[in-house]
């Protein structure tokens, strides 16, 4: 598995943050920082999990080519992340995903299903379903 270290830049710029400040959170040099994000090098597990944390993502999203909130290569498709089903059976949708689709609350949407593809969320309206 090629590690996407493309991702560390991405989450530290989307959450604001230089090298300079990542490295002093996890007590690292700014040097190692940027070699993470150049694919020079990679952080070791415990950093991971610290940056994991920080960022509120999994370390698999992290770390795989699963890039949260990113454009997927075809135009207008993204990938948000990953959520965990609740106790009742709900979700929380990912910020990003809300921001895109100007879901708030109170909106309603539709949940399909294919037993083959998976599962798909299309926002209503009270006219019927939401056209672009």
């Amino acid at each position: 598995m090629d590690f996407a270290y493309n991702n560390l830049k991405f989450f530290r710029q989307k959450f604001g943050y230089t090298q300079e400040q990542i490295a002093e959170k996890l007590g690292v040099s700014r040097q190692a920082v940027a070699k993470w994000e150049s694919g020079a090098s990679l952080p070791n597990i415990d950093n991971l999990i610290a940056l994991a944390d920080l960022y509120c993502v999994s370390v698999d999203v992290l770390s795989k080519n699963i890039n949260a909130g990113m454009p997927a290569e075809e135009g207008g498709k993204y990938i948000f992340g990953i959520v965990t089903v609740g106790k009742n059976g709900e979700i929380r949708l990912p910020k990003k995903a809300c921001e895109v689709f100007c879901l708030g609350e109170g909106d309603s949407v539709l949940v399909l299903g294919d037993e083959d593809k998976g599962m798909a969320l299309v926002k209503m309206t009270d006219a019927g379903v939401m056209k672009k």
